[in-house]
C-alpha cells in the first residue's frame, strides 16, 4: 500500500544543520555512518508526518580529506577550493545513497552570498526551495566552497541555515552539534554547568562560548548563537541539541508545538490574543536579569506543571537550548535587505529622522547627520541613529580613542573606524568587550549618551560622495547642490528594512505560493 504523508499535525518547515564534525570523523574523515543514518530516518519520518524539511551540510571539505588520504586541511585557498569540489561529488553521492534506501528523493543547493546579493537571483533561490518541497523533495544545501572567498562568504554553515530558514520562512531551525545543549559554564571543563533550556532573549544571554569548531569546520558556539538571532528575527524558533541523537528532533517538535498550544489556550482562557508571534513567557524556564546581573535556569527543565504530556509520552523533553523567535518577524524583501546584502557603508540620522522611519516615512537628507564609507547608488548601507551634536560643537577635532563598552569588534571601512559589526548587527545588543574607536575629524554626533545604534539597513540612490554633499539639505535643494534630482529620497521606504520594529507579512502564505515579482513582498 502506497504511503500517504498524515495531516493532522500542522505542516511545518524544518530546517537542520549538520557540521564537518556530525559527518566526518575529525581524525580518520571516515563518514559516520550511524549519524547520517539516524539523519536520514529523521529527515524520512519528519516529511511522511507531512512537514517540510530542508538540511543544510557540511563536510564537502572532510570528505574531500579522505578521498585524497590528507591528514589535514590545506592552508593554501586554491587547495582547499579543490578539495571542496572533490569532496562535494562524494557527499551528495553518499546523501543520495542513503536516502535513496528510503526512496527519498533528494536535490543539490549550493550558494554563496553573490548568489542572493542580487534580488531576483535570491527570489529565484527561494522559488526553487518552494517548487522541491511542493514535489516532496528534501534539499540539501551547503556553500559552495569551490567559488567563495571571503569577500562573498556566508562566514560558516550556522550563518548559511539561519538565511535558509529565514529564506523558506521555516518554523524551526536545528542546529546540531556535539553537546546537547547551551551551559552557563563549558560542561568539558566546569562539572557544575547548568543547561540553559529557553532563551527569550538572546541580548541577555551571558553564556560560555569557549568551544570553538573542529579542526575541519569553521563553526563554534558562539556563530550558533549569531544564527540564533538572526533565525530568531526572522520568526524561526531555533533549536541547538546533540546531533548523535537526532531523532530528538521529533520529540522536542512535538513538545514545543504543545507547549505552544498550551500557552495560547492558557492566553485566550483569559482574554482574547493574536497567536502570531506570542513569545512563550510562561513557559519559559529562565529568569532573564538586566544586563548587570547572570542569566541562571530556575529549574533544570523547561516543563510548566500545566503542559500534560502528549500522548502519554514523556514530559520532560530531550535536552536542548531553544531560541524563541520574535513576535513581529522580519521577512521577504526586509529580510533580504538585511541579511541578504553586504554593507558598503554606514549613514548616520538623528533621532526625529528614525521616527519618520519608524512611521514608515522614507530617508530624506534633512535628517543625515553623517556618512561613512565608499558607496554607490543602489547599493546596501547600515543605518545608524545617533544624537546630533549642537553647532558650537563641531569646531573641534579630536583623535582620542573612545571607548564603547557595548560595542562589537568592526573592520575599518575608511580613514575613522567605526564600531558597528560588520556582518552581524544584531550583536550591537550583545554584552561584549570594550572596544576602542578612533575619530579622525571632528565628531557630528554623540558617542556615548545615547551610544549611536544601527537600526536597520538601506539601498541607497545617491553614492556616498552626493550623499556628504546634500546630507542635512532639505530636498528642494538637492539639485541646487548636485545639478541633478534623482529622487528627494536617499532611500525610499521600500528599500528600507529596520531591526525588530517591521511587523512584516510574508507574502506567501505557508511558503505556498512562489514569489513572481516585487509586488509580491511584504510592505
Amino acid at each position: 500500500m502506497a504511503f500517504t504523508p498524515k495531516k493532522q499535525h500542522k505542516q511545518l518547515t524544518i530546517v537542520i544543520k549538520l557540521g564537518t564534525s556530525s559527518i566526518v570523523d575529525e581524525k580518520t574523515h571516515q563518514p559516520l555512518l550511524s549519524i547520517l543514518s539516524l539523519i536520514v530516518e529523521t529527515a524520512v519520518k519528519l516529511h511522511q508526518d507531512g512537514h517540510r524539511v530542508v538540511l543544510v551540510s557540511s563536510g564537502a571539505i572532510g570528505v574531500g580529506l579522505r578521498r585524497m588520504d590528507l591528514d589535514r586541511r590545506p592552508k593554501h585557498l586554491p587547495k582547499v577550493q579543490a578539495l571542496a569540489a572533490i569532496g562535494q561529488c562524494r557527499l551528495m553521492s553518499l546523501w543520495d545513497q542513503l536516502f535513496g534506501h528510503v526512496r527519498q528523493p533528494i536535490a543539490q543547493i549550493l550558494l554563496t552570498r553573490n548568489d542572493i546579493a542580487d534580488r531576483t537571483q535570491y527570489q529565484n533561490a527561494q522559488n526553487t526551495f518552494i517548487e522541491l518541497l511542493h514535489m516532496g523533495v528534501i534539499p540539501i544545501v551547503n556553500e559552495n566552497d569551490t567559488l567563495a572567498v571571503t569577500e562573498i562568504k556566508f562566514g560558516d554553515n550556522d550563518t548559511l541555515s539561519a538565511i535558509t530558514a529565514g529564506m523558506v520562512q521555516a518554523d524551526y531551525l536545528f542546529l546540531m552539534t556535539d553537546v546537547d545543549c547551551l551551559y552557563d559554564k563549558n560542561p568539558r571543563t566546569h562539572l557544575d554547568a547548568k543547561p540553559i533550556m529557553v532563551v527569550e532573549d538572546i541580548s541577555e544571554l551571558e553564556v560560555d562560548v569557549s568551544s570553538a569548531g573542529s579542526s575541519l569546520g569553521t563553526g563554534g558556539m558562539s556563530t550558533k548563537i549569531v544564527a540564533a538571532r538572526l533565525a530568531t528575527s526572522a520568526g524561526v524558533t531555533t533549536v541547538i541539541t546533540r546531533s548523535s541523537n537526532p531523532g530528538n528532533i521529533t520529540a522536542i517538535i512535538k513538545y514545543a508545538e504543545a507547549q505552544k498550544a498550551a500557552h495560547i489556550s492558557s492566553r485566550n482562557s483569559v482574554v482574547n490574543f493574536s497567536d502570531d508571534g506570542v513569545p512563550l513567557a510562561q513557559t519559559a524556564t529562565l529568569n532573564l536579569h538586566n544586563e548587570h546581573q547572570t542569566l541562571t535556569p530556575s529549574t533544570s527543565t523547561d516543563t510548566p506543571a500545566r503542559t500534560p504530556s502528549p500522548q502519554g509520552e514523556s514530559e520532560y523533553p530531550p535536552l536542548h537550548t531553544r531560541f524563541l523567535p520574535q513576535g513581529n518577524p522580519v521577512r521577504d524583501r526586509w529580510f533580504w535587505i538585511l541579511h541578504g546584502l553586504a554593507p558598503h557603508g554606514t549613514i548616520y540620522i538623528d533621532q526625529g529622522a528614525c521616527k519618520a522611519l519608524t512611521d514608515k516615512a522614507g530617508l530624506l537628507p534633512v535628517g543625515i547627520v553623517d556618512v561613512e564609507g565608499h558607496f554607490a547608488q543602489q547599493e546596501a548601507v547600515r543605518i545608524v541613529v545617533v544624537q546630533r551634536l549642537p553647532s558650537h560643537s563641531t569646531t573641534t577635532s579630536t583623535s582620542t580613542p573612545i571607548s564603547h563598552p557595548h560595542a562589537t569588534p568592526a573592520t575599518p571601512t575608511s580613514a575613522r573606524t567605526h564600531y558597528l559589526d560588520r556582518t552581524h548587527p544584531p550583536l550591537l545588543h550583545s554584552h561584549s568587550s570594550s572596544h576602542v574607536t578612533h575619530i579622525t575629524h571632528p565628531p557630528l554626533f554623540e558617542l556615548h549618551h545615547p551610544a549611536p545604534m544601527e537600526v536597520g539597513r538601506a539601498v541607497v540612490n545617491y553614492s556616498a560622495t552626493e550623499v556628504r554633499r546634500i546630507k542635512g539639505l532639505h530636498s528642494t535643494q538637492i539639485h541646487d547642490v548636485l545639478g541633478y534630482a534623482d529622487s528627494e529620497y536617499i532611500a525610499l521606504r521600500e528599500n528600507i528594512a529596520l531591526m525588530g520594529v517591521e511587523k512584516s507579512r510574508p507574502s506567501t502564505p505557508s511558503f505556498g505560493h512562489r514569489t513572481t515579482s516585487e509586488h509580491g513582498d511584504a510592505h
